[in-house]
């Protein structure tokens, strides 16, 4: 019933930047939304969640004010602007939306239950 579908993800130098998209259809009216990534053999982790209004946002420690994170409710659409990306950054990186619509951002942090994109892969060369 939830659809995410993400895109921006591609190849680029250590240094450089991307911007992440994903749109959400379906019944995803006031859910928050948010970005994980899974390295390669790795475990997946969170990285960035927005509240509905986007006044809201959560970033994990290791984005380090490097990634930010944006919405367009007239599209259903968040963004994930990553800036000055490193080695460490590469991963299939995930569009997430949280099943209770209105709760905080950080909730996504640890919900087991989020609905999910497909995966957009991030490949940062050194």
């Amino acid at each position: 019933q939830v659809q995410l579908v993400e895109s921006g993800g591609g190849l680029v130098q250590a240094g450089g930047s991307l911007r992440l998209s994903c749109t959400a259809s379906g019944r995803t009216f006031g859910n928050p939304l948010g970005w994980f990534r899974q390295p390669s053999g790795k475990e997946r982790e969170f990285v960035a969640a927005i509240s509905w209004s986007g006044g809201t946002t959560a970033y994990a420690d290791s984005d380090k004010g490097r990634f930010t994170i944006s919405r367009d409710n007239n599209k259903n659409t968040i963004f994930l602007q990553m800036d000055n990306l490193n080695p460490e950054d590469t991963a299939v990186y995930y569009c997430a939306a949280g099943r209770k619509p209105f709760s905080p951002p950080d909730a996504l942090r640890t919900n087991r239950d989020n609905y999910w994109g497909q995966g957009t892969p991030v490949t940062v060369s050194s």
